[in-house]
């Protein structure tokens, strides 16, 4: 059997894709009202942007119960598991923890992402199984797919930012800084400011920008999120389309409630994974309009 990817509910992978490459997913957890609700799994509230929420990353007895299942699958070939990056959730050091009681059959890889950030690299990693790759093949798969990964966000407000901590180094500028748009990105696994902007339709320019000069002159795989904005992200997603005509279309999707209650409503964020510079092309110059 081949060896078998697991991935967490950050990972916003669309179901098909889950059921495509036959990646298992761990959900995370949303903590609402002293209700423990899983991500994927359980309903959560209509109103749960309006609500002072929580979250929390999956436990080690939740990832070693799915690791356990997934090694038993493969027929003991093995399993990779791909989780959003530790800079921004406790679940890879869960996942770390997990792995140990495996003998090395389980190897942990740090996406250094989130969102679809993950989601790239677990379908890297379900690619290189399905084509044969061994355990140390398909882990390498995935740990070169995570420096081809680039993540941009724009969001409406700092304040859920701020109360999280998970604003990274733009920590300093907070208190100053609430009455712009500023564009964002992950940098290393952290989420640290790209560039400050006065008004969301700038920002968003911006990120556009930004995400051209990151593909560059090669193929990527692309994606747009949103935090209850579908209008924002179509729009992107279609100025991509114009834009980067050799990529393809954009895998568009909700960032979901975990990823959600930190970056509030409106949030509007790209994702892409460029391909390996010997399977690029030149296509024609990019810009935005």
């Amino acid at each position: 059997m081949p060896v078998i990817v697991v991935t967490d509910s950050s990972a916003r992978l669309p179901d098909a894709m889950i059921a495509e490459w036959g990646i298992r997913v761990v959900p995370l957890h949303i903590l609402v009202d002293g209700n423990d609700l899983r991500d994927g799994v359980d309903q959560t509230p209509a109103d749960l942007y309006q609500r002072q929420v929580t979250t929390a990353g999956a436990s080690p007895t939740e990832l070693s119960a799915v690791y356990r299942e997934a090694l038993s699958d493969s027929r003991g070939d093995g399993v990779v598991a791909v989780h959003i990056s530790n800079e921004l959730s406790s679940t890879l050091g869960a996942a770390q923890h997990a792995a140990r009681e495996f003998d090395g059959a389980v190897r942990v890889v740090d996406s250094k992402s989130a969102a679809m950030g993950t989601g790239f690299v677990a379908l890297a990693a379900a690619r290189a199984a399905r084509d044969g790759g061994d355990l140390s093949t398909v882990a390498a798969q995935a740990e070169a797919t995570v420096p081809r990964v680039h993540a941009f966000l724009v969001v409406q407000r700092l304040e859920n930012l701020r109360r999280s901590g998970r604003i990274g180094a733009a920590a300093s500028w907070l208190g100053t800084a609430l009455a712009l748009k500023p564009l964002l990105r992950i940098d290393d696994g952290k989420l640290v400011l790209a560039q400050r902007v006065r008004t969301t339709s700038k920002a968003t320019v911006a990120m556009v920008e930004h995400v051209l000069a990151a593909v560059g002159e090669q193929r990527a795989a692309l994606a747009v999120h949103h935090v209850d904005n579908p209008a924002g992200a179509a729009e992107v997603a279609a100025t991509l389309a114009a834009a980067l005509p050799g990529c393809g279309p954009a895998v568009v999707t909700d960032l979901g409630p975990v990823l959600g209650v930190h970056l509030g409503p409106g949030a509007v964020g790209v994702v892409l994974a460029t391909e390996p510079a010997d399977d690029s092309v030149v296509s024609e110059p990019r810009s935005v309009r």
